[in-house]
């Protein structure tokens, strides 16, 4: 009996966590398409927004995501630098997606966003669940 109610509440407890971290993960996603094209309205180069608006979609997440979503207040510095690996690491993913679909596909900068926040988010996910938040 006390086993079922174990194995229970670790999925609930799972669950809560996939479920939050969508949520914040949905939040930046929405701040860090906000920021990007406001920046194009500015004829920013599609790039260089790219880069601002990712930048701020990681350091709200990571705020976010440590607060709420995992609850983990310990080694923050540490787990920052992680964090934004990571973050870097969807940022070239993010604009080598952007150069490709802009510059050899013509795929309008706006719509090849959408398109890169969506991968790149899974992606992001996997490596912060089993990396960022493991340590």
């Amino acid at each position: 009996m006390i086993k079922k109610i174990i194995i229970k509440a670790t999925h609930v407890l799972k669950t809560r966590e996939l479920v939050l971290y969508g949520l914040v993960g949905s939040f930046c996603a929405g701040l860090d398409f906000i920021v990007y094209t406001l920046l194009l309205q500015f004829d920013i180069d599609y790039i260089i927004s790219n880069v601002i608006s990712v930048n701020i979609g990681i350091c709200t997440s990571f705020i976010l995501n440590r607060r709420y979503t995992f609850k983990i207040k310990n080694k923050t510095i540490k787990r920052f630098l992680t964090f934004y690996v990571v973050g870097f690491t969807g940022l070239l993913l993010s604009i080598s997606m952007l150069y490709v679909l802009v510059s050899f596909f013509h795929v309008d900068k706006v719509f090849s966003k959408i398109i890169t926040i969506a991968f790149v988010a899974l992606m992001q996910f996997f490596l912060n669940k089993f990396v960022t938040f493991k340590l």
